[in-house]
């Protein structure tokens, strides 16, 4: 997207934590500028000393708004929210934002930091690990959290289109991109009627499926 001045998105492709930055971008319909960071090729470009002067743990995402950076998706959506009108991924009571962090936490906090890159290549290069019991392991602790979130939108209440009524929330910002995550590895997901209804759904919309891995411009064959 063309950029609005200040703000940019250091962003890789495949990564879930950088496509839930780009949904909540898109739902909020703000441009900005893509600066991709390759986390694999030449040992993983967050690697080196520029990219680690604008994030110091050397992970995507980093925003860039003006003068301020900062790291960590989560932080990044709300963030988003709280700063630029338009859509709102927190909504609510005290109740209901309270269940929409904490469901996006069950992944951002307890799944995704289990399965992402720099674990599988510490498995792998570290422990000796196999590639089939690293699928393994991101298949249990995936299939754990996919548990728990089935039995929190089946028990909140009627079900809605997404994860908390009809609206997408930060909830449906964090799970979207876990399923790619998921779908990526082979993960069963056939268990979890609810969570494909609102993978069904939010999928369709335009927002996430500008923000789609194979849709950005650093994707293979982009």
């Amino acid at each position: 997207m063309t950029a609005e001045p200040g703000l940019i998105l250091y962003d890789y492709w495949r990564s879930t934590a950088a496509y839930r930055v780009r949904i909540a971008l898109h739902l909020k319909g703000l441009p900005f500028e893509q600066r991709p960071v390759h986390l694999v090729r030449d040992g993983g470009e967050q690697h080196s000393a520029a990219y680690r002067e604008v994030n110091p743990q050397r992970l995507v995402p980093a925003l860039v708004d003006g003068d301020l950076v900062l790291s960590q998706s989560l932080a990044i959506c709300e963030y988003l929210d709280e700063r630029y009108p338009g859509h709102t991924l927190v909504s609510g009571d005290a109740a209901q934002k309270a269940a929409i962090r904490a469901l996006s936490q069950v992944i951002a906090c307890d799944v995704h930091p289990l399965n992402n890159l720099r674990v599988q290549q510490y498995l792998r290069r570290e422990l000796s690990v196999s590639d089939g019991q690293a699928v393994d392991w991101m298949h249990h602790w995936m299939a754990l959290g996919f548990e728990a979130i089935e039995r929190i939108l089946e028990s909140h209440g009627p079900a809605g289109a997404c994860c908390f009524g009809d609206q997408p929330t930060l909830a449906d910002v964090v799970l979207i991109p876990q399923l790619y995550n998921a779908d990526r590895f082979d993960c069963d997901l056939r268990p979890y009627r609810r969570i494909n209804q609102v993978a069904d759904h939010c999928r369709g919309l335009s927002a996430f499926r500008a923000a789609a891995p194979e849709n950005q411009p650093d994707a293979p064959g982009s």
